[in-house]
Formats: C-alpha cells, sequence, structure tokens
C-alpha cells in the first residue's frame, strides 16, 4: 500500500495543480502549472518549479531542459539555474527546476540524490503530453553535484527508486553540463564518500555506447574539477562513439558560469554555446537570442 501511495500521489496532486492554474488564467490551451510535486518518499516531498514558453501553441510539442543544482549533495537552490530556464525558454523550450534530497535538509547521501534525478527524469518523460513536450527532446543539465546527476542519469542503470516506472526511461536525449562531478573513482571527485560503491555513482565508470550527445563548460582554474579528468572524459565518450563538446574557459574557477559572476559575462558565453549545441542537434531553430 505505501508503494501504491508513493506512486499514485505525485500524480493526483499534478492534476490537481493543473485544474488550480487552468482556472487562473485565460489561454487559449489548459494552463500548466508553475510547480509540481514529482515525487514523495520517506516523509519528504519533492518539488520541480516549471517555466514555460510565452504563447504555447495548442498540440504543439516542445523540446524540454531539466536542471540540477549544484551544491555537492549538501545544499544548494533551485534558482541557481533560473536565468538560464528563463533564456531557453524564450527559446521555445520547457524548463524544469529541480529539487532533490541534499545532506543538509534530508540527512542523506549522493546515491539518494541520484535516485531522485532519475525519479524526477521519468516524471517529466512520463507527464510528457500533460507538459507538451516532445519526449524525445529532453535535455538533462546542471552544475558540479548537480551536472553529476544529469550525467547520472545519462549513464547509470541502477540507483533507481523502488517506487519508479521501470518501464519509462531516466535517460536524457541531451546533456548541457556546467563543471560537473563526472568522476568519484579514487582520483575523483569525494571518494571517501562514495564508501566504495564508486562504481554504482561515477559516471565516467559507466560510460557506454550510446550516451546522448553532450557539451561541457569548464575553468581552467577549477580548483575541484581538473581539466584533465575531463579530457580523460571526453576521449571516453568519443571511444564509445558519442559526441562531447568541451568547452575551457581560460583562468576561470568553480561556478564561473553562474550569472552575478563577471557580470554576467561567462553566463552569456556559456549559453550562447549550450544554444548553438542544441541546434546542431535539432533540438532548438533560429539565431540565439543572447
Amino acid at each position: 500500500m505505501k508503494n501504491f501511495k508513493s506512486k499514485v500521489l505525485p500524480v493526483l496532486i499534478f492534476l490537481v495543480l493543473a485544474t488550480a492554474t487552468s482556472q487562473k488564467r485565460d489561454t487559449p490551451i489548459p494552463s500548466l502549472p508553475d510547480e509540481i510535486i514529482y515525487k514523495i518518499i520517506d516523509g519528504d516531498t519533492l518539488k520541480m518549479q516549471v517555466i514555460h514558453p510565452d504563447k504555447m501553441k495548442p498540440k504543439k510539442e516542445y523540446p524540454a531542459i531539466v536542471f540540477f543544482f549544484g551544491g555537492g549533495w549538501n545544499g544548494g537552490t533551485t534558482k541557481q539555474f533560473e536565468d538560464q530556464a528563463k533564456y531557453f525558454a524564450t527559446r521555445g523550450m520547457v524548463g524544469f527546476l529541480v529539487d532533490y534530497r541534499v545532506k543538509s535538509r534530508h540527512q542523506t547521501t549522493p546515491f539518494e540524490a541520484v535516485s531522485d534525478a532519475k525519479s524526477a527524469m521519468r516524471f517529466v518523460r512520463g507527464n510528457a503530453d500533460k507538459f507538451q513536450i516532445d519526449s524525445n527532446k529532453i535535455v538533462a543539465s546542471g552544475g558540479s553535484a548537480g551536472g553529476h546527476l544529469a550525467a547520472a542519469t545519462a549513464t547509470l542503470d541502477g540507483l533507481d527508486e523502488s517506487t519508479d516506472d521501470l518501464s519509462i526511461s531516466a535517460k536524457p536525449n541531451a546533456l548541457v553540463l556546467y563543471n560537473p562531478v563526472i568522476d568519484n573513482g579514487p582520483d575523483g571527485f569525494e571518494y571517501k564518500r562514495m564508501n566504495g560503491r564508486h562504481m554504482e555513482i561515477s559516471p565516467k565508470h559507466n560510460i557506454e555506447k550510446g550516451i546522448a550527445p553532450t557539451i561541457i563548460f569548464l575553468g581552467t582554474k577549477d580548483a575541484l574539477i581538473p581539466v584533465s579528468t575531463m579530457e580523460k572524459y571526453k576521449a571516453k565518450m568519443e571511444e564509445v562513439g558519442s559526441r562531447c563538446d568541451l568547452f575551457l574557459y581560460e583562468d576561470q574557477t568553480h561556478g564561473f558560469f553562474n550569472k552575478p559572476r563577471s557580470n554576467g559575462e561567462f553566463y552569456i558565453k556559456t549559453t550562447r554555446e549550450a544554444d548553438k549545441f542544441l541546434q546542431s542537434i535539432g533540438f532548438l531553430k533560429g539565431k540565439t537570442q543572447i
């Protein structure tokens, strides 16, 4: 009965929120909620914010981009990628800002965070028709530990929540990663914290053929993610036939891409390159708007 409730409650809440929101807006199509519960687990209620393009057309399907904030799996806020989500909404993408369990608020480990990320991806894809999303054009994105979660949804076959519908794929169709944690092995990030389970959670150690095309942004003076680690990841991706574009920014440190940093210079640069990348794989059309 507990598992049944865990599966059904988010769907019921989705329907209630969608109905309530549609009564507030005067639009030609059924309105969609701006915030939604995607998972209830062990008493924790997890939500995602939704940022829609203006004037969505009835029956049209839009690409989606799902953002995971950084913070070392210890903390963080969904506001980190709000600017990027709003920009891509102007380009015709439905954006999702996902909250997930972290140590400071839920006393959890990186493993629960991965499970939440995979649940979020399944929720978005499973409700593609309600959000007017093209289920074959879902991008996972994030920075630092959030970049790890995005990469994990693409590379890891395990760490699924027992209440998830595993018939729905959690794998994204493309990845946009900002100084992501991609190596949790002996020479990687927070190896000791993996408690001997790094092979279960490290994207670098789970690269196989078929991983979605990826773009990565990294500063050359990032104290947490060495350039050499990212270059090895790129090489390994290309060995299995997957596209992996790596952009290195001279003298930039961890988190350089956030809009408040450097007067937004690298927010603009990375967003522009992400836009071009998504154009190149057919997710966006027209010129970049930034």
